[in-house]
């Protein structure tokens, strides 16, 4: 697995961006990556960045309905970067910004 294909995007909920005041990142991963692959991801992606720990959440499935169709949604896992005191931020709406 290429270390660019684990992490797949940043969750941006209420409760991911209070976590960033606290130097917390949230992102969407592979299902298959480990927290050592996760953590060598980021390392890699972001020049600058050191990280302290990494906690992952398998997220279930969910059960959606349309009209009288019923499926799941598909399973995801989150990883929660905590960055050490002396590494740079992560510039995660750089683009956003700039416009």
């Amino acid at each position: 697995m290429n270390l660019y294909d684990v992490i797949k995007k940043p969750v941006v909920t209420e409760k991911s961006m209070h976590a960033l005041e606290e130097g917390k990142y949230t992102f969407e991963v592979d299902t298959r990556a480990h927290k050592l692959l996760i953590k060598q991801a980021v390392e890699a992606a972001f020049e600058g960045v050191k990280v302290a720990s990494v906690r992952t959440v398998n997220v279930k499935p969910k059960q959606k309905r349309v009209g009288r169709y019923t499926g799941f949604t598909s399973k995801t896992k989150k990883a929660i970067i905590t960055l050490t005191a002396d590494s740079k931020e992560i510039e995660l709406f750089a683009a956003a910004e700039a416009e």
